[in-house]
């Protein structure tokens, strides 16, 4: 994983009235990443499942990533999303919002050589996610 890249293209900006801050809030999303039933190729087969191949295509691969609106996100993890929203207070709507932006940006720190790493390896990328985010 690259150490002078960006972290995120973009940050959060709908957490507004949030009980956490929006870095707080990428952490939780990390952790739904990593603790997804079948981990992260386990989430992604979700949404290659619901019709969105070609974006977890363009989120592992490097050049753009492809984004998915808010209601997509929540088609895909409604349960997860929810469970977000009451860690941070937060609608459950802006909390897709948020995961729409924060998905693909995560997968592909997530992926640097344009394949989902294996087990050992992911588990230390999320390690460096986290702290990553943690000083920010």
């Amino acid at each position: 994983m690259a150490t002078n890249d960006r972290l995120f293209d973009t940050f959060p900006t709908v957490l507004g009235n949030a009980k956490v801050t929006p870095s707080q809030f990428a952490l939780l999303v990390v952790d739904m990443m990593r603790d997804a039933p079948g981990g992260l190729n386990g989430m992604l087969d979700r949404f290659r499942t619901a019709g969105f191949d070609d974006a977890v295509r363009s989120w592992i691969a490097k050049g753009r990533n492809l984004s998915l609106t808010a209601d997509e996100v929540n088609r895909v993890l409604g349960p997860e999303i929810e469970v977000l929203a009451r860690a941070a207070v937060v609608s459950q709507r802006q909390a897709s919002t948020e995961v729409a932006s924060l998905i693909p940006q995560l997968v592909d720190k997530l992926t640097p050589a344009g394949v989902v790493p294996d087990t050992a390896t992911l588990a230390g990328y999320f390690d460096l996610l986290k702290q990553k985010i943690g000083m920010l």
